[in-house]
């Protein structure tokens, strides 16, 4: 157990780190989106350009470049959750989680359903122990938008490994491959999972 806990949180840093990094860079696909402040007007396109260098240092493993531009980037443009966020996500990869917390809280001070500041609360509070709390941020990510694929990850992570909750775990990880396309790493856990969620059926079974 101890050497696949291992395996699964790298896994997991791995995942937010290199998908959020994708799925951030404006917090939508569709475009940059209106500053927090609910202001409308158009983006600078030199907005565009900055976050986007410091994403590219972020995805190249360069994490002081990216940690310089990302705060240049909040410097001229402070009100983009997902800047914090990334900050967040660098901040934890070094370990540094009284950091990665501050960077969350500013994230979400701007916007309080933002999946991906909740995702990495989520995070944050599963490796302080707080499981109960973890899952709960991780279910408001879910909240604010059911399809927001890496955390079905993270609570499937949390439901079956610290939670001991198979099936809970196991409909998070169809919802996750569903979403993302065939993993096959993650459809050997779902197998894995489907034949321990039967046997613990027939042994419930039996003793009724």
């Amino acid at each position: 157990m101890l050497s696949r806990l291992s395996t699964d949180t790298l896994r997991e840093v791995w995942r937010t780190g290199l998908i959020a990094l994708l799925m951030l860079l404006w917090g939508c696909a569709s475009g940059p989106p209106a500053p927090a402040d609910g202001d409308a007007t158009t983006i600078p396109p030199q907005a565009r350009t900055l976050y986007e260098q410091a994403a590219a240092a972020m995805a190249a493993g360069d994490k002081v470049d990216a940690e310089l531009r990302f705060q240049e980037f909040l410097l001229r443009y402070p009100d983009y959750p997902g800047a914090h966020v990334n900050l967040a996500i660098l901040h934890a990869q070094a370990g540094d989680d009284a950091a990665a917390e501050e960077r969350i809280e500013a994230a979400l001070a701007l916007d309080a359903a933002h999946p991906a500041a909740l995702n990495q609360l989520g995070m944050l509070r599963r490796r302080q122990g707080r499981f109960e709390d973890a899952e709960a941020a991780y279910r408001q990510a879910l909240a604010a938008d059911p399809d927001y694929a890496l955390a079905h990850y993270n609570l499937g992570v949390l439901s079956e490994l610290y939670l001991q909750r198979l099936e809970q775990a196991l409909t998070h990880f169809q919802r996750y491959q569903e979403l993302t396309g065939e993993d096959e790493e993650v459809g050997r856990w779902i197998i894995d999972l489907e034949r321990r969620v039967a046997a613990n059926q027939r042994t419930a079974n039996v003793t009724e």
